[in-house]
């Protein structure tokens, strides 16, 4: 179904209309890369999310002298963990087992609580 264009919308003549039309494809094209582009970055960004393995359930955080000068506990999804290099993946005995042997529970994520060890 073909309606009459509006009077005056577009311009009455072959050379503008020909370079409307050209210069509209042009965009098309444009945006048609760009939305191309971002559908491929958010596949790889939910690939990426898809791969990532799951946090440690707990982690023991050592000073920068060595490994086996250990300072804190933390839960394995603490918002602390910034130093990874820094940090160990352990098992819930491990972490139960530092914090009996003194090593300090973090003060965020309060590992102690989540390992039911407060008195």
């Amino acid at each position: 179904m073909n309606r009459p264009l509006p009077p005056g919308l577009l311009p009455p003549d072959l050379p503008r209309l020909e370079a409307l039309r050209a210069w509209h494809a042009m965009w098309v094209g444009l945006i048609d890369q760009a939305l191309a582009d971002l559908k491929r970055k958010e596949a790889e960004r939910a690939e990426g999310q898809r791969r990532r393995p799951p946090p440690p359930e707990w982690t023991i955080e050592h000073a920068l002298g060595g490994p086996q000068l250990l300072t804190a506990v933390h839960t394995g999804d603490c918002w602390m963990l910034r130093e990874a290099g820094r940090m160990r993946a352990v098992d819930r005995d491990t972490a139960r087992q530092a914090l009996a042997g003194g090593v300090e529970p973090c003060g965020f994520c309060r590992p102690d609580t989540a390992l039911g060890m407060i008195d």
